[in-house]
């Protein structure tokens, strides 16, 4: 990839976020990705790895607040699984391909060439390094307007019934009505590195009641989740659900 200017890229993200950094080294760093301090360290000394830690508690701040604000009826397991929506890799990671994120990231020359531009992990380490930065630089108002930025459709898009944790959500009807656990297992793992795609399957007293695919393990396991809630086989419904049959049994 061609070598790229580094101030214009800083002015061109700074367009993007509708934010001027007071200082535009705080918003480099955030860029930074570690591959590219192993490969120009006379360049650049420091990744954006220290800003990710400190933007991950701003994200869960302001989305907490924000959520406890707009849901006064929503009770505690509500909001945590609102917020973990809002926030988990995929979701972030969209965000950022929305301001074009990954044209800005400064990679080394091997993370670029697996993929790592657009690999979700990168890019939500990157988002919360930039939300981190702008807490920093100009403070926790300035850091808000960029989180309504980014998430503010998701926000305005929840619904509390919708996002509570498909897996908890599963485990606690099937504990309820079942008196057992919920199990899953990885039946399938296929391609590239940067690219994964997981095939899990969940079961209830030895019965696959829900298949799921995702990019991450966590991300098949909801999918999975999600499929068993509307299966009444698992006792898992609203309504009442017939016995499971031993001829039905697959054990793991």
């Amino acid at each position: 990839m061609a070598e790229r200017d580094p101030q214009a890229v800083l002015a061109s993200m700074q367009s993007k976020l509708g934010i001027r950094f007071r200082r535009p080294e705080l918003l480099r760093e955030a860029l930074t990705h570690s591959s590219y301090v192993n490969e120009n360290p006379c360049e650049v000394t420091s990744d954006n790895e220290r800003l990710e830690f400190l933007g991950d508690a701003v994200f869960d701040l302001l989305a907490a607040e924000e959520l406890y604000l707009r849901f006064p009826a929503a009770r505690e397991g509500e909001l945590t699984a609102m917020r973990a929506a809002l926030v988990r890799t995929d979701a972030l990671a969209r965000a950022a391909r929305r301001i074009d994120l990954p044209g800005h990231l400064f990679l080394g020359r091997g993370e670029e060439a697996s993929g790592g531009r657009y690999r979700p992990a990168n890019l939500c380490a990157a988002l919360e390094a930039v939300l981190g930065a702008t807490y920093l630089d100009r403070g926790l108002d300035e850091a808000r307007r960029l989180m309504h930025r980014l998430l503010g459709d998701a926000i305005d898009a929840l619904d509390r019934a919708a996002m509570r944790d498909p897996k908890s959500l599963l485990q606690e009807r099937v504990q309820a009505r079942l008196h057992c656990t919920p199990v899953y297992r990885t039946v399938a793992e296929t391609g590239p590195d940067h690219a994964k795609e997981f095939l899990v399957e969940v079961l209830v007293d030895g019965l696959v009641v829900g298949t799921g695919k995702g990019s991450s393990k966590q991300a098949a396991e909801q999918a999975a989740a999600r499929a068993a809630l509307e299966n009444p086989e698992t006792g898992a419904t609203q309504s009442t659900s017939p016995q499971i049959q031993d001829s039905q049994r697959t054990r793991p």
